[in-house]
């Protein structure tokens, strides 16, 4: 649309400004996950389709989340190997890490992704407006342009899929040290000397990782007495075990102080643990302590959209909003933090919208830390199994008795599952070993085929395979009374 009205007056030719609007039939605001996959489906059908996008053609994932950052962790992982390399037989007289070609090899998979995005918001005949959009009526939406000109949006169907934002707290001389988060520390052309990692969840542990083995020191600091604490206690220990086997030094239970210093030059972090005040000293800072949702300054105020008290927009089973004709998916709805769950959010809308009753409650969300090995799990832990009163029996294995992972040098971590008490039904499912999540999508699978362990336990798999393992885990299902007893929230 024309941003400028040509008019003529007393015989001259004059370009008055004016707001152009311009009508669809739907309307994105945010090209992630879900958002990007409604458009490009209600665009091959023919309807007329808007996707207003500030800057990640997208959405974060292929830019600078999931896959740039797997991206990374994989050179990290082949760089281990090197260092590793007299356990295999081979000579290595030393090497050395190359920041800018790690980057350089990760900016070129996201420039290929991109050109994908691209091309499929072109088949799928899909505009896209970039720029800062802001609800200014109801399905009303004006861009910010980076021209410097407006542009006005209105659709018969708005969907907000604006995602989430790294959390920076409101600790003391945080903001004035320029943290990184994950965003920044994705496009480090240098290798920090001494790394400071605030958060030990799935970011701050697969980060970390990555950058010790590419040779930094990384010092982890948490305020939960466990990594990973709201798994069940052995997955929380395994992990432990394998960052301290790493050389990361791990501050648990520790409540930040205060931050002095600039981050890329030096940082100092006072902290108390056990009623004891240190301070921590490095050359860089990252944060990864959770996400925020990108909610703020978008005026939903306008477009009748109403937030929790979280930030996050609050949604029904069918993810609609408050206001009547806009949906809102993914992370800034609440969804679980996972890009495969927003695209199941995607599902969800686009048979809701051809009049399918689809929710989102109930579903199964998968969990894979991609650490190196990995840790994925589905279904019930046994913490939860616990709180809930479900009796349960539960099998284990360590990985070692997998044969595949001594072939591979990696007998690190362990199979288990939980089995209902009274029935041979798969309750949950964990692995911490190499190539977790790849054998944890059996199990799921089985899980959705309403299938039993013995399927599992009596199939016969490829020998020797890492799936191989799930015959010898079920296969070990002890005789043993269910485990009733509950435990706190």
């Amino acid at each position: 649309m024309n941003l400028a009205k040509t008019m003529e007056v007393q015989g001259e030719t004059t370009a008055q400004l004016e707001p152009a609007m311009a009508e669809y039939d739907l309307v994105v605001l945010g090209s992630g996950e879900a958002g990007k996959y409604i458009a490009w489906t209600l665009g091959k059908q023919g309807k007329r389709v808007a996707v207003i996008e500030r800057k990640y053609i997208g959405g974060s994932c292929p830019n600078i989340a999931c896959l740039p950052s797997k991206n990374v962790i994989h050179s990290a992982k082949v760089a281990s190997y090197f260092g590793r390399a007299s356990e295999f037989g081979i000579k290595v007289d030393g090497f050395s890490i190359d920041m800018t070609y790690v980057r350089a090899r990760k900016r070129q998979m996201v420039r290929d992704l991109v050109e994908v995005h691209l091309a499929n918001f072109k088949s799928s005949g899909v505009d896209i407006i970039t720029g800062n959009g802001v609800f200014v009526a109801p399905r009303t939406i004006e861009v910010e342009l980076p021209s410097g000109g407006v542009q006005t949006v209105r659709g018969e169907k708005i969907v907000i899929s604006t995602g989430t934002q790294a959390t920076v707290e409101d600790i003391p001389g945080l903001l004035r040290a320029q943290p990184m988060t994950h965003v920044e520390l994705l496009e480090l052309d240098y290798l920090p000397h001494r790394l400071i990692v605030f958060g030990g969840g799935f970011v701050g542990l697969e980060l970390a990782q990555a950058m010790r083995r590419f040779g930094s020191e990384v010092v982890v600091i948490d305020r939960h007495d466990r990594l990973l604490y709201r798994e069940d206690e052995d997955v929380s220990r395994e992990m432990q075990q394998l960052m301290e086997a790493e050389g990361i030094q791990l501050r648990l239970g520790a409540t930040i102080l205060d931050v002095s210093g600039q981050s890329g030059d030096s940082v100092k972090v006072r902290i108390v643990a056990d009623g004891e005040e240190d301070s921590i000293e490095g050359t860089d800072l990252l944060v990864a302590t959770g996400r925020s949702p990108n909610t703020r300054g978008i005026g939903l105020e306008a477009a009748g959209v109403k937030l929790l008290d979280s930030g996050y927009i609050a949604v029904n089973e069918r993810l609609e909003t408050t206001a009547q004709g806009i949906w809102a998916v993914g992370e800034c709805a609440g969804s679980p933090h996972f890009t495969h769950i927003v695209f199941d959010d995607f599902r969800v809308l686009r048979d809701n919208l051809m009049a399918k009753d689809h929710v989102t409650t109930g579903r199964q969300v998968p969990h894979c830390l991609f650490t190196d090995p990995e840790f994925a799990r589905v279904g019930l832990t046994e913490i939860e199994a616990q709180q809930r009163g479900i009796s349960y029996r539960l099998v284990k294995i360590p990985m070692a008795a997998v044969l595949r992972t001594r072939t591979l040098s990696e007998k690190r971590g362990f199979l288990k599952a939980l089995i209902a008490a009274d029935s041979d039904r798969l309750l949950g499912f964990a692995a911490i070993g190499v190539d977790a999540g790849e054998i944890m999508g059996a199990v799921q699978i089985a899980i959705i085929a309403g299938l039993p362990y013995t399927a599992l336990r009596d199939a016969v798999l490829t020998h020797p395979t890492l799936l191989e393992g799930l015959v010898v885990l079920f296969s070990s299902m002890p005789e043993m009374k269910a485990q009733t007893t509950p435990v706190e929230p």
